[in-house]
């Protein structure tokens, strides 16, 4: 069992079984839904789990109550795979108080219509402080990161961000793996929408003295701490991570494909230091948008079907328009046998988007990769490393 501190304990479950998290993320390795508990002469319980995983989270729950009953349940977020056993916790212990604020104590019928929460709960707003003792714990107010009714609570005894689903990552913490890519992941498409909101949360966390962040989803973050809060910084800014180009193509006979991977190809004879080219009609989709934002420089090659898109670029343009993709280069490549018109469609959903720069030229493949097309794709390596050149 993990020990966050000597008051502070873990008390999360791993769900293994899970396939898609929200109904549409792969998860091969799994989530976590943490929760925690702090021990003091008040007892607060920081968040439940996923109905899925009620039954261990009781057992540990208990296991560290040793007997005690619980003051508090702190709740940071009302979806529910934090939110998930709520209603038995009060039918267990109808002596505690909701403590959350306005907007999740109202949301509480919303889930659980058989449980009267009257008198039950105690609205809290920015900067409102709870003593449990030698701790006390003060509220954040989180709107949109990702729903409206979120905060963070800063413990000031132990200096403990209990940071909701900031910070957190896909995979079970049974799974040692590297912290940034899951995390990238998690955050492009869980918060990726709402950075303003990111920045506003993290500027107010910059002004406490964090030792620990203690996140919804992942590993409790407790070394090098300016490591992970310079990431979501960038991240929230929509500033590319890394200088490199990702290539997301859509082929339906193969021929785009063709088209893309030739691109990748001179790029890299051109010196450009990172390349990653990505099959959406096959790949994990919440990864090619992490890819694309991630990426300095993004181009798209689609066929055109059916006088539009193909549908892979059509759903992948779509969750980038969805999750505020903005801040980049891109550059297009079109297939089109007898009417190539994905090129005018692309241009026209990526103009659309925040401070987007279309490269020149627009590459048109008809049918197959012909001599003519390759001298076409050197031109717009050379466009696409201009800027990695100045």
């Amino acid at each position: 069992m993990i020990e966050v501190t000597k008051d502070i304990k873990y008390i999360g479950v791993d769900d293994c079984e899970l396939d898609l998290f929200e109904s549409q993320y792969i998860v091969p390795d799994g989530i976590s839904y943490n929760s925690y508990l702090i021990l003091d002469e008040r007892i607060a319980v920081m968040d439940t789990v996923d109905k899925r995983k009620k039954n261990e989270w009781w057992q540990n729950l208990e296991r560290e109550l040793k007997g005690r009953t619980p003051d508090y349940l702190v709740v940071h977020h009302m979806e529910p795979d934090h939110a998930g056993v709520i209603a038995e916790f009060v039918e267990k212990y109808p002596q505690a108080k909701i403590v959350a604020t306005d907007k999740a104590i109202k949301m509480l019928p919303l889930f659980f219509e058989s449980i009267d929460f009257t008198d039950r709960t105690i609205a809290v707003k920015e900067n409102d402080t709870l003593s449990l003792g030698s701790h006390s714990l003060q509220f954040l107010m989180a709107p949109m990161v990702h729903w409206p009714e979120v905060m963070v609570t800063y413990d000031m005894k132990d200096k403990v961000l209990f940071s909701a689903d900031g910070f957190g990552k896909f995979g079970a913490l049974s799974v040692d793996d590297e912290w940034a890519c899951e995390a990238r992941r998690y955050y492009f498409n869980i918060c990726g929408k709402y950075g303003t909101q990111v920045q506003n949360l993290l500027r107010k966390v910059t002004h406490l003295e964090v030792e620990m962040i203690c996140p919804l989803h992942g590993p409790v973050l407790k070394e090098d701490l300016g490591y992970y809060i310079g990431l979501y910084d960038t991240w929230s800014n929509y500033e590319p991570e890394t200088e490199g180009v990702f290539i997301a193509y859509a082929s339906i006979h193969g021929g785009t494909a063709e088209a893309a991977n030739k691109l990748a190809e001179i790029l890299r004879e051109k010196g450009a230091e990172k390349v990653t080219v990505t099959d959406l009609s096959r790949c994990d989709m919440a990864e090619a948008v992490e890819d694309a934002f991630r990426m300095s420089d993004m181009v798209l090659a689609a066929a055109s079907y059916d006088a539009g898109i193909f549908p892979p670029m059509n759903d992948f343009l779509h969750h980038l328009q969805d999750k505020s993709y903005q801040n980049r280069r891109i550059a297009i490549i079109e297939n089109g046998s007898w009417s190539p018109v994905a090129g005018k469609l692309m241009h026209a959903k990526m103009e659309k988007m925040k401070d987007v720069e279309i490269l020149e030229p627009m590459v048109t493949i008809r049918g197959r990769m012909k001599k003519a097309d390759v001298a076409l794709l050197e031109r717009l390596a050379d466009a696409i490393l201009n800027k990695e050149q100045e």
